[in-house]
């Protein structure tokens, strides 16, 4: 009999022990209650549940000690947590004290003393003085109510869980509060700031309203049939360099010479770039870009040889050459008029301003990018432009321009040019406009040298010609509501259905849908090798 009961007794201290490697509380309530009910000594069951926490504390602290190093240089804790080393007690000896009464807290507390090579002996003495208070705290509890052993069990489970939770939440926002605080404020800015939505958002009650519009004018496709002249109507696949030997040739004063470079061998292709320099008294800078794109995809100020090199070796596709237009303003001019009509029009007028950001000294671009309250909203579009600056500190007084393409989604910021209209302004660009036989509706996007002298019709370059899928860009300026940006794009969008079912009726045969959609993927496929935007 006594024999069976020193195996039991063997048996129960073993697994008080090894049980508290699975869970201490539970380990320590069991001992405990066995000693309240005289199932084992009492002194035996408290020695045993003492020795199972602070072994088990010690265990996990050698495990993280040992451990640690490598996991913080890991490159997922180096990208997120770039301070993160191991440091000599950063976690307070009191802090892992108390943080046995806090069931769910010990673990993090001691992996974390663990990581940062807390010295054994305080880590010893700190959780054996713990271990042993907390194992008396139960002990003295179970012996006053040994009926509620299981409820203080279940109790200390569900504390264990609540404790977890809620260090896990304090962990996770000491270390990625500020990036979780800013990535808050971001998003609530993108809401507010709806020039920055996601295309598929804010262009989804859009395509809506052109599926209305296509019922309405019992055709889908009749947006194609909004410019003769241009392929599609403007709205993908049409030619820029076309477009431009056009509005060359019959305002040859109001447009920026351009020329094509077609596909060929390297060698040949550089041959015909320095030929049509020569011949043309073309210097650099200047622009090239793909005879084939869409919102400033592939647009390069070229500033040496060398660089235009390595553009034609990397785009393969026809590419446009054009003479640099230094501006230095640049405006965007939205223009309508239907068949036979006798008078154009112009919707709107858009001010294309180029954000510059200023070095102070201290920050680097990223810093000031982030900083500034429009540029943040860029930031991944700058930084691929400028790799190579991102971390550099911009010395005070130098300033970065972050565009050179007038696009909204490259970077350039637009503000309503409603002040720069006049009758004389309306009659130059509407003259240029019916020159081009079957155009209609578009956006000229032109460079120019004052806003006096624009007003008077006169000092401007044509840099390009957009047709019937080109925007009224004025509606970006952040001053405007998407109310009114959307009461734009509706009536821009009539208009363009307008003027393809006119152009129907004169006998001319919209293009298919279907054939839209090959043109567009075409163009998707070849617009993944264009270089990034200036």
């Amino acid at each position: 009999m006594n024999t069976f009961f020193t195996e039991s007794a063997l048996a129960l201290v073993v697994g008080i022990v090894c049980g508290a490697f699975v869970s201490e509380d539970g380990a320590t309530v069991t001992a405990a209650a066995l000693a309240a009910s005289q199932a084992l000594d009492p002194k035996l069951a408290f020695v045993s549940a003492f020795a199972g926490l602070w072994i088990g504390d010690l265990g996990i602290y050698a495990l993280a000690r040992r451990a640690g190093p490598p996991i913080l240089r890991h490159r997922w804790f180096s990208r997120w947590l770039p301070s993160a080393k191991p440091k000599r007690q950063q976690t307070g000896v009191w802090s892992l004290a108390i943080s046995r009464f806090f069931p769910g807290s010990r673990l993090p507390m001691y992996l974390s003393a663990g990581f940062e090579r807390m010295p054994l002996i305080s880590f010893a003495t700190s959780t054996a003085i713990s271990a042993l208070l907390w194992t008396l705290f139960v002990f003295r509890l179970i012996h006053l109510a040994p009926a509620h052993a299981s409820t203080l069990r279940f109790n200390l489970g569900w504390l264990s869980i609540l404790g977890l939770t809620l260090f896990g939440i304090f962990t996770l926002w000491r270390f990625f509060g500020t990036r979780i605080r800013e990535s808050i404020r971001r998003a609530f800015e993108r809401v507010v700031r709806w020039e920055f939505w996601p295309s598929w958002i804010f262009y989804s009650p859009v395509a809506l309203f052109c599926v209305w519009l296509g019922v309405r004018y019992r055709g889908f496709s009749l947006p194609t049939l909004a410019n003769l002249n241009q392929k599609n109507g403007g709205i993908v696949g049409e030619s820029k360099f076309e477009i431009l030997r056009e509005l060359m040739s019959v305002s040859p004063d109001r447009t920026a010479e351009a020329h094509l470079i077609e596909p060929a061998p390297l060698p040949q292709r550089l041959a015909k770039l320095s030929e049509i320099c020569a011949v043309h008294d073309i210097e650099i800078p200047f622009v090239l870009k793909p005879d084939t794109a869409q919102r400033g995809a592939g647009f390069k100020k070229i500033t040496s040889m060398d660089q235009a090199e390595r553009y034609l070796a990397q785009v393969s596709s026809p590419v446009v050459l054009q003479r640099y237009v230094p501006g230095p303003k640049e405006a965007g001019i939205s223009y309508y008029r239907f068949p036979g009509e006798a008078r154009g029009h112009i919707l709107g007028i858009t001010r294309k301003e180029f954000p510059v950001i200023a070095g102070d000294g201290f920050q680097t671009l990223r810093e000031l990018i982030r900083r500034d309250q429009r540029a943040r909203f860029m930031e991944r579009v700058y930084l691929q432009r400028f790799p190579q600056d991102a971390d550099r500190v911009l010395p005070a007084g130098e300033h970065l321009r972050m565009v050179e393409a007038g696009n909204h989604c490259q970077g350039c910021e637009f503000r309503d040019g409603a002040d720069l209209y006049s009758e004389e302004l309306r009659v130059a660009i509407d003259q240029i406009g019916q020159k081009l036989n079957g155009f209609y509706v578009g956006r000229f996007d032109i460079r120019y040298e004052s806003d006096e002298a624009l007003r008077q019709g006169r000092g401007f370059q044509i840099i390009e010609l957009n047709g019937a899928a080109s925007e009224a860009t004025h509606i970006y300026d952040c001053r405007n509501s998407i109310w009114s940006a959307y009461a734009t794009l509706y009536h821009q969008w009539k208009l363009v259905y307008a003027i393809g079912a006119e152009n129907r009726r004169r006998g001319f045969r919209p293009v298919s849908v279907f054939s839209v959609w090959l043109d567009w993927k075409e163009f998707a496929s070849r617009a993944r090798m264009f270089p990034i935007a200036d």
